[in-house]
């Protein structure tokens, strides 16, 4: 399975998201310090849920981290988040 396809299916499964899209960014970065050989370490994830309502943006990125697990984390170099509810 893809680093793309694991990021989407464990926020899938935390969040419930009405919007989400995972793009691997990673062919941009070939060649930069830190990007691996074999792509699949710079991603931008935009994420709408109705679990983001009421928390504050660190919150909100601090609950994507924690829904990733350490271990899906440490296998990427740079991921851009951009997370809000449906509402806004």
């Amino acid at each position: 399975m893809s680093v793309a396809q694991e990021i989407h299916n464990k926020l899938v499964s935390a969040f419930s998201p009405a919007e989400l899209e995972v793009v691997n960014d990673s062919a941009r970065h070939a060649g930069h310090a830190g990007a691996p050989d074999g792509g699949e370490s710079h991603f931008n994830v935009r994420i709408r849920a109705s679990a983001f309502a009421g928390k504050s943006r660190l919150a909100r990125h601090r609950a994507i981290h924690a829904a990733l697990g350490e271990a899906l984390i440490g296998r990427i170099h740079a991921l851009a988040l951009d997370v809000d509810t449906p509402e806004d």
